[in-house]
């Protein structure tokens, strides 16, 4: 991550080039197994370190072969970027409660306090489809609070979805 921003990137709301090509060259030939050595999930990891580089195909390729949360997780996170909400939809549906929810509740709700302006509202509980709203809402209005906002959160989400992945199995 140190090839882009050292994990505080704001990753663009809508997917483009990869941010990083010299993270392209090393990440081509990684092996999740030997990056993410007694993970939690090893091939989750690998494609959302794809997803934080905006290497959508990349990322698509890895997530779209994973049959748990985590990655139904990722897949919605990219189609989200896509943008293709209905799409980001189906999959955040397949994933249903994930542990990254709650503290990615209480994330947003601090971010959001940061920026009133942007008119997001948490509730009592992480909405992934009301945030799939939300950021399309965001990305008609650049510089926006709610676009950055949108940044923060979808950080927070990327920061605690990773973390989860990449940490060792207990």
């Amino acid at each position: 991550m140190a090839l882009d921003q050292d994990g505080d990137r704001l990753i663009p709301l809508v997917s483009g080039a990869c941010s990083s090509e010299a993270a392209r060259e090393r990440l081509r030939n990684a092996q999740a197994s030997e990056l993410f050595p007694q993970a939690n999930a090893p091939e989750a990891a690998l494609g959302g370190l794809w997803l934080y580089f905006s290497c959508f195909d990349e990322s698509h390729e890895i997530v779209q072969n994973i049959h748990s949360a985590e990655g139904s997780f990722w897949h919605a996170i990219l189609h989200r970027q896509e943008p293709d909400s209905g799409n980001s939809a189906y999959w955040f549906r397949r994933v249903g409660e994930h542990p990254a929810y709650r503290p990615l509740h209480l994330a947003a709700e601090e971010i959001v306090a940061r920026w009133p302006e942007a008119e997001f509202r948490t509730g009592g509980k992480w909405d992934p489809f009301s945030f799939i709203m939300f950021c399309e809402r965001a990305r008609q209005q650049p510089n926006s609070p709610s676009e950055r906002a949108a940044l923060e959160i979808q950080r927070t989400e990327w920061q605690l979805l990773f973390d989860h992945c990449a940490r060792t199995r207990t």
